[in-house]
Order: structure tokens, then C-alpha cells, then sequence
């Protein structure tokens, strides 16, 4: 039985047009971008991100292209938002952790991290929105931003190996390389908690994703 197709694989269609992979970031970036996106505490409308995300002019473009990159863009966060429906991550599978590939972070790894990472950034504001409308106690929200924190962390030191080992000491460096696999095994688990966490933060926007989805029956870091 063949697997079923991943939101990554479904963007693999515009990766094989020259002129629109032009516009875009590499696949991987992508994807990871669209992820975020999906998990943000309110998602953003397609015009507003969008742009953050397709590069370059879209003036080489035909009309009817324009409406494939945005269509095609679209079911990638649909896809997205129903595996986060169901407590699924969707992790490309060659950026989950394999013993034979632990002497280093893969590039897919990094440019899908870098990918939400940029969305993340996008976002912020909306994150802080539903942070403040929270209405947590200091214990809750300390809890929360100590969560936050840890996976934004995690994906920053993955998505670029090199700058988090200059940034350390000959010794901090040396240990962060030893622990680079373990790391690089927790990503699921921290994406899965970055979804859950802004999943808690949504809860006074019950509609966020029905607004994109639908319904079921119809279609610690060791730094």
C-alpha cells in the first residue's frame, strides 16, 4: 500500500514548474513556512501571508498559474491544520531523525525550520494578542512562555548549526555537537508541543480552524 501524500508532497507539483518554484522559497522552506502558519493562535488570512511567502515578481507568471501557487499553497495548510486536528505533525520524512544520518542536520532539516521560524516572526504579534487575551495566571503563563521559549530555541540551534556553535565556547560547542542527535530527535516532539501550546492560546477563538478545515467526516531541550 503506498503512503499517503504528506502536505509536503502535495507542494511538489509547483516545485516542478520553473517559473513558479521561481517565486518560491526552496520546498522544504516552504512547507516549514505554512506550518507555522497553520499553527498560529489565529491564522492569518491568505492575502496577509501570502506575500510574506512567494518571492520575486509574479508578473512572468499567467493568471492561471498565479491561481495554482495560491490554490496549491492553500491545501498545504488545509493538509496541515487536519493532521494538527489530529495531534499529528507534519514533518517531511526526510527531516524526521535517522541513525544513519546522525553526524550532522540534514539541509532539509534547517530550511524547513528556517521556513517556520520566518513565519513565526510574521506572526508574533498575533501570538501576543492571544497571550494577553489569555487571561492566565502567573503560573500558567510562566509555564507557557518557559514552553515557547524551549521550542523556539530547539528550532533556531537546528536550523543553523554553524551559528549556534560559533555563538558558543570551544567547550559549549563541543557539547552541543555530541548532543545534536538527541536534539534533532526532539523536533517532533517540540513541534508537537509549539501546535498544542498555540492550540491553548486559541481556545477563545474556537472558529480558527473550522475557517480552513473541514469537518473529520468530510474530508526538554538538552542545549
Amino acid at each position: 500500500m503506498s503512503q499517503p501524500e504528506t502536505p509536503f508532497d502535495n507542494l511538489t507539483p509547483l516545485y516542478q514548474h520553473t517559473a513558479m518554484a521561481g517565486v518560491l522559497p526552496p520546498q522544504h522552506e516552504t512547507d516549514g513556512f505554512i506550518f507555522a502558519i497553520a499553527a498560529a493562535p489565529e491564522i492569518p488570512m491568505p492575502e496577509r501571508w501570502m506575500p510574506w511567502l512567494i518571492r520575486g515578481s509574479e508578473t512572468s507568471l499567467r493568471s492561471d498559474d498565479v491561481d495554482i501557487i495560491a490554490d496549491t499553497l492553500m491545501t498545504c495548510l488545509r493538509d496541515h491544520l487536519a493532521l494538527m486536528r489530529n495531534e499529528q505533525v507534519g514533518l517531511p520524512a526526510d527531516c524526521e531523525w535517522a541513525r544513519e544520518k546522525e553526524g550532522g542536520i540534514p539541509a532539509q532539516v534547517s530550511q524547513w525550520l528556517t521556513g517556520a521560524l520566518l513565519a513565526h516572526q510574521h506572526v508574533e504579534g498575533d501570538w501576543q494578542r492571544a497571550w494577553d487575551d489569555a487571561a492566565d495566571t502567573d503560573e500558567q503563563a510562566e509555564s507557557r512562555a518557559v514552553r515557547l521559549k524551549r521550542a523556539l530555541r530547539l528550532f533556531t540551534t537546528l536550523s543553523d548549526t554553524a551559528m549556534a556553535l560559533k555563538a558558543r565556547n570551544e567547550a559549549q560547542a563541543m557539547q552541543l555537537k555530541e548532543n545534536l542527535p538527541l536534539l534533532w530527535r526532539q523536533l517532533p516532539a517540540q513541534l508537537a508541543d509549539y501546535v498544542a501550546l498555540a492550540g491553548e492560546l486559541a481556545g477563545l477563538l474556537p472558529n480558527q480552524f473550522e475557517t480552513f478545515v473541514q469537518p473529520p467526516n468530510a474530508a526538554n531541550d538538552a542545549d
